[in-house]
C-alpha cells in the first residue's frame, strides 16, 4: 500500500493537472462512466464536527475509494485546519487497498478546480469583475484559481469579519489585481463573477443584489441546511451543478427545491457543458448558477493524481498491509 502523507502534497501537483483532473472526472460523470455513491455526512454529537463519507467509482480511470472527514469548527484554535480528510485509493481489479492520501489540500485543490471549472465554461467572456464572498482558509485556492480563467481587472470581497482578507489580499497581489472589501449591494452590482465560500446556514447574497449575466460559483453548501444565498437567486437563474443529487439534498439547490421554486430536473450537470450535450450559457443577460456541492469522485481523481507524481518523485512511503 502506497502512503502520501499531507505534508508531500503541497507542490505536488499543479493548478492545471487538478483541473484536468476534476474536468475529466465531470465529462465522465456525465457520459455515465463515472458514479458517486450516496453521501454520509452528519452531525457527530462531540466538538461541534461534522463527519462522513463520499465515494465512487470512474470505470474510465479505474479510480475507486473513497474521502472519508468532515469539518471540526475549533481545529483553527489548535493551529489545525477545520476541514480534515484522508483519501483511500481501492484497487479495481482486486479490491485491495492501494493507497492512503492526505486530503486536507487536496480538498481545497479539487474544490477551487471545480470552481475554476465553472467559471472557464459559463462566465461571460467579457467577465472583467471577481467578487468574493467568505474570507476562510479555502477563499484563497478559489481566488488564486477563478483568477486564471479570465482577465480579471478587480477583485471585490465581503466577509462577515472583514479582518480576514489578508490571503486574498496577497493573491490579488500576486497577479497584479487590484482587491477592495465591499458591501454585498456593491460587489453584486459591479461583479461579473461572484465565489461563494462560506459555511453559512443562512442566505448571504440575496436576488435583488445580483445583475443581469453574473456567473454565482455558490462552493460552500455540502450539507442539509446550509445556504450561502437566497432560494430566489436560483429560481431565477440558469443552474448547474456537479451532480444532481447531491445539489438537491445537500447543496445550494436543496432551498430552491424544497419551496418549489426550482425543478431538479432542470438543473444541468456541469460535465454535459463540457461534454458539448448543453450549451451552458446563451445569453449575456442570463445568470448562470454553479452549485458545487463536492462529490467523492473529484476527492479520486486528484488524489490518484497525487498518487502518480508522489510515487516518480520518490515522496511516497509503500509498505505491506
Amino acid at each position: 500500500m502506497i502512503i502520501v502523507p499531507e505534508h508531500a502534497i503541497d507542490g505536488l501537483l499543479t493548478e492545471a493537472e487538478c483541473f484536468t483532473a476534476v474536468e475529466q472526472v465531470f465529462a465522465s460523470m456525465a457520459r455515465r462512466r463515472a458514479g458517486n455513491f450516496p453521501v454520509v455526512r452528519e452531525a457527530i454529537g462531540h466538538a461541534d464536527a461534522l463527519y462522513g463519507f463520499k465515494s465512487g467509482f470512474d470505470r474510465d480511470s479505474l479510480a475507486l475509494g473513497l474521502k472519508a472527514g468532515g469539518f471540526w469548527p475549533g481545529n483553527a484554535a489548535k493551529g489545525l485546519t477545520n476541514h480534515q480528510s484522508t483519501v483511500f485509493l481501492f484497487d479495481a481489479d482486486t479490491g485491495r487497498c492501494k493507497a492512503v492520501v492526505g486530503g486536507n489540500l487536496l480538498t481545497a485543490l479539487r474544490t477551487a478546480a471545480a470552481c475554476a471549472i465553472s467559471v472557464r465554461h459559463l462566465a461571460r467572456k467579457d467577465a472583467r469583475v471577481l467578487g468574493m464572498i467568505g474570507a476562510g482558509h479555502q477563499s484563497a485556492f478559489q481566488l488564486r484559481a477563478a483568477l486564471a480563467q479570465r482577465p480579471f481587472e478587480r477583485v471585490l470581497a465581503w466577509n462577515l469579519h472583514p479582518g480576514m482578507f489578508g490571503r486574498m489580499e496577497a493573491v490579488a497581489r500576486e497577479h497584479g489585481v487590484p482587491f477592495e472589501a465591499v458591501d454585498l449591494d456593491r460587489l453584486g452590482a459591479e461583479a461579473d463573477v461572484v465565489v461563494t465560500i462560506t459555511s453559512s446556514f443562512a442566505p448571504i447574497l440575496k436576488a435583488a443584489q445580483v445583475r443581469p449575466g453574473t456567473h454565482l460559483a455558490c462552493m460552500g453548501t455540502d450539507t442539509r441546511g446550509k445556504q450561502e444565498v437566497e432560494a430566489e437567486l436560483l429560481a431565477g437563474a440558469t443552474v448547474f451543478t456537479d451532480e444532481v443529487a447531491q445539489s438537491v439534498s445537500i447543496g445550494e439547490a436543496q432551498h430552491a427545491v424544497a419551496r418549489g421554486l426550482l425543478a431538479a430536473d432542470s438543473i444541468a450537470e456541469i460535465g454535459a457543458v463540457i461534454n458539448g450535450d448543453h450549451p451552458g450559457r446563451v445569453s449575456e443577460s442570463e445568470i448562470t448558477v454553479f452549485d458545487g456541492t463536492g462529490v467523492g469522485l473529484q476527492d479520486l481523481a486528484v488524489a490518484s493524481v497525487a498518487v502518480d507524481r508522489a510515487v516518480a518523485k520518490g515522496l511516497a512511503t509503500e509498505v505491506d498491509f
